[in-house]
């Protein structure tokens, strides 16, 4: 029977990052899942905040993971894996724009529900908390709007910094720009959607669009 992650001690504690790192380079290769499986819905919103495709995104994901386990040994823990596994994605994506691009596409179309409601292709997927109420369930869905507004590198750094939660140091490295770059983008980004926002919304609003951590909208 092959060894488990309980087999390291308490099976309730998660095997440290690094010792499954150590562990799949040493043969264990079915730690692999283990080990990308905090970081997914992250590569998958990489992906498509550059791809703004949810079947393109998705397999820009899977594509991004095979080659971090194909390439897991030059990991060199210079940066965070999860940061080391998005910016495997972000190059993926942005490849696969450069093709796209190369070829004569049609116009994306804003797709609309049954009832002909506006539902944008990049946050369709967005799942509802139960206790949620109509306000913020409204107010993410006119950020979502807002949000494929957006020109691609304002989107790209709000939804991995704001959305996402990375650090300002591993968006800038996961999106190969330098740190002033991430957080003069990260600021017209939330003026810009805090412009297209406010008007819609009015003033008894104004308090749910801070983007102060731990206000998230979302």
């Amino acid at each position: 029977m092959p060894e488990t992650t309980a087999s390291l001690g308490n099976p309730s504690e998660p095997l440290h990052e690094e010792t499954l790192i150590r562990r799949i380079r040493e043969g264990e290769h079915e730690l692999f899942y283990e080990l990308i499986r905090p970081y997914e819905r992250r590569v998958y919103a990489a992906a498509l905040a550059i791809l703004r495709n949810e079947a393109d995104a998705e397999d820009v994901a899977q594509e991004a993971i095979l080659k971090a386990f194909k390439h897991i040994r030059q990991f060199r823990a210079e940066a965070r894996f999860s940061t080391w596994l998005i910016q495997i994605a972000v190059n993926e994506a942005r490849m696969r724009r450069r093709k796209q691009q190369a070829v004569v596409m049609e116009p994306m179309v804003n797709e609309k529900d049954e009832d002909g409601l506006y539902t944008p292709r990049d946050f369709a997927d967005w799942r509802e908390i139960p206790s949620e109420t109509l306000e913020r369930a409204e107010i993410r869905q006119k950020l979502a709007e807002a949000l494929n507004s957006l020109g691609q590198k304002y989107r790209e750094v709000f939804i991995l910094r704001d959305m996402q939660q990375l650090s300002i140091e591993d968006t800038a490295k996961a999106l190969g720009i330098s740190v002033p770059s991430v957080k003069t983008r990260l600021l017209r980004a939330r003026l810009m959607l805090r412009d297209l926002l406010a008007p819609g919304l009015g003033g008894g609003w104004s308090k749910a669009l801070s983007f102060v951590k731990g206000n998230k909208p979302w």
